[in-house]
């Protein structure tokens, strides 16, 4: 972590908004890629209604379908979740299943409640979940490639060091925003950035908006609502840049 964390307000800014605007909020400080640092198809949220989770990432690699040569299961879950101490601010679980097919699930209730319990906000990964039940009672945002009924032989293979999942590479640290449209990444450089661009560019989307509403809307009042935009974005983005932290 580059940037010193985000404040409990700011956080708290991040988590009343969804992914897809958020995305478009980093577009304006044209620090990366468009293309780059959010998950792809290959995972979804297994409970896409539940509001946004906004925290920074703890790391692991695991295994389900293959036996452990230490045989200690969840044993090292305690310190998947110790990894953490050092971090100030909410956790997001990040695990990357390095069976080529998941071959079991990654987690279940025990595992979600644990993490919850100390800490975390989410957990990403590209393996399975199950217990979706008892999960969704947590009100934990779970995100995961697919659902399996057994957690197999599953176990850590490391902590703490980069993962990828379903495209995204993840560090220890690394500042994750996630909703039911998927699971995205805030450079610590922006981040403080973001959150106070947040209202701004609300206000210029919701001006598009509120004009489809209209009954004298037409194409052509349309096309006008779309240059005043790409305008007002484009003074946005010089204010957003501006907020680049060194």
């Amino acid at each position: 972590m580059s940037a010193k964390p985000l404040s409990t307000d700011q956080l708290a800014k991040l988590g009343t908004i969804d992914s897809p605007t958020i995305a478009n909020i980093i577009e304006l400080f044209k620090v990366r890629s468009r293309i780059a640092d959010y998950t792809s198809y290959l995972i979804k949220a297994l409970y896409p209604k539940l509001p946004p989770a906004v925290g920074y990432a703890i790391t692991g690699e695991y295994r389900t379908g293959y036996p452990s040569t230490t045989e200690d299961g969840y044993g090292a879950l305690a310190d998947f979740i110790e990894s953490g101490a050092a971090i100030d601010g909410p956790l997001f679980a990040v695990i990357q299943d390095l069976d080529d097919t998941p071959r079991a699930a990654v987690y279940g209730d025990i595992v979600a409640s644990s993490l919850q319990r100390f800490g975390c906000v989410g957990l990403l990964s590209n393996g399975a979940g199950r217990d979706l039940e008892q999960v969704e009672a947590l009100n934990f945002p779970c995100f995961a490639s697919s659902v399996i009924v057994s957690h197999g032989d599953c176990h850590f293979e490391n902590i703490g060091q980069t993962v990828t999942v379903a495209g995204l590479k993840v560090r220890p640290g690394d500042l994750l925003h996630g909703d039911g449209n998927g699971v995205i990444k805030i450079p610590h450089n922006i981040a403080a950035g973001v959150a106070a661009m947040a209202d701004d560019f609300l206000a210029a989307e919701n001006d598009v908006l509120a004009y489809l509403k209209r009954d004298d809307a037409t194409p052509a009042g349309l096309g006008k609502m779309h240059t005043a935009l790409k305008q007002r974005l484009t003074e946005l983005s010089k204010k957003a840049q501006a907020l680049i932290e060194q």
